[in-house]
């Protein structure tokens, strides 16, 4: 009978590449996206339009894969 023993949280220093692993791509395909459209607006603004986006989409959907990618790979 095995036990299923969970992985050891990453360091630091592994959570924070794999924090920017998410944050990078996805502000600039943001930006991209919505880049041209909010161009006018003033940068107050278009960092909350930016952040409102991002955060939930890194915070909710990409850390939680990567970190299961990360202890996945941390098993072998």
């Amino acid at each position: 009978m095995s036990v299923n023993v969970p992985a050891a949280a990453p360091s630091t220093h592994r959570r924070a590449l794999i924090t920017w692993l998410a944050i990078y791509p996805t502000v600039t395909v943001v930006l991209g996206l919505i880049g041209p459209a909010t161009a006018r607006l003033p940068l107050l603004v278009r960092t909350l339009i930016l952040t409102a986006i991002v955060v939930p989409v890194a915070a909710y959907l990409l850390i939680p894969a990567l970190m299961k990618a990360n202890a996945v790979l941390a098993r072998r």
